[in-house]
């Protein structure tokens, strides 16, 4: 059984490549060839009309979030974890939200913003006025695309919500009513459609709790209701791994964004649990499954 660890062509950050070499070490415990490849190589083409693909390969461990390499590897009949479509939607944080809209989970108020084409368009009166009676203060505004918290603004007023609508007007992005804790929300870690490690992150400087934004992780024990939130978040956008962000709303789970390459560095060293051995292992039985 062969496969490739796929990440970013122009990858950087430590965190995601001792992601990939974790990957790689724990599949190869487990029988499997694993290659760690930057998608850059051109692993597939168009070329004299046909897609091509790398012979001698298995799978892809999909480390990335470019759209077009997936589509063309998985219409070669290659298994990717996880699959193109997954992958898209978790990272378009709008179209998480219709995904997981009425399937029984709790999401916050959320309003797309309207595409815009042009970098001199002004937003008037009423259209600030309509946010502000749907969502009301504070609230979150964040670009449709990012990572590590990137891109995100708590405001908490009319001059505030102006400025971050005028900033974020021609990117696809959205304003959400806030819920949780500031700086505070849960990661669940989930494989295989269960729930295998959680962590608290926190924040005492900032309202985003992302590591990256300067948050402390620490291991947490979570009511049920969490872990079937993230298990079903997980189950709705057809992830084999993801990492899930909940927010704690009066003792209510909160989705605030699902992520399909989450980093687990942290995860794994604050809870003590192997999570890339419970990917491996549940990359490997659907391999022989498939088979």
């Amino acid at each position: 059984m062969r496969g490739i660890v796929l990440v970013n062509a122009y990858i950087r950050s430590p965190g995601m490549l001792r992601q990939a070499e974790r990957m790689a070490e724990e599949l190869r415990l487990r029988g499997a060839d694993a290659t760690i490849v930057k998608n850059g190589t051109f692993l597939s083409i168009l070329q004299k009309n046909a897609i091509t693909y790398p012979e001698n390969c298995d799978f892809v461990v999909y480390l990335d979030k470019d759209k077009y390499l997936p589509r063309m590897l998985e219409k070669r009949g290659l298994r990717l974890f996880n699959r193109a479509a997954a992958v898209e939607a978790c990272d378009d944080k709008m179209l998480t939200c219709i995904a997981l809209a009425e399937s029984g989970l709790n999401l916050p108020d959320t309003m797309p913003a309207p595409l815009c084409y042009y970098a001199d368009a002004e937003m008037g009166e009423e259209y600030f006025a309509t946010i502000e009676s749907r969502l009301g203060y504070p609230m979150i505004v964040k670009k449709s695309f990012g990572s590590w918290g990137m891109d995100v603004r708590l405001v908490e007023n009319r001059r505030a919500l102006a400025e971050a609508a005028a900033e974020y007007k021609m990117s696809p992005h959205l304003y959400q009513k806030r819920v949780g804790k500031p700086g505070e929300d849960f990661r669940v870690l989930v494989t295989g459609g269960r729930a295998v490690a959680c962590m608290r992150r926190k924040n005492e400087g900032d309202f985003r709790s992302n590591i990256e934004a300067g948050g402390v992780g620490s291991r947490v024990e979570l009511p049920p209701s969490f872990l079937k939130a993230a298990e079903k978040c997980a189950q709705v956008l057809g992830l084999d791994y993801c990492g899930v962000d909940l927010l704690d709303e009066k003792g209510e789970p909160y989705v605030c964004e699902v992520n399909s390459n989450a980093l687990f560095n942290e995860a794994e060293r604050v809870t003590g649990v192997n999570i890339a051995g419970a990917f491996a292992e549940h990359i490997v039985k659907s391999m022989a499954g498939a088979g």
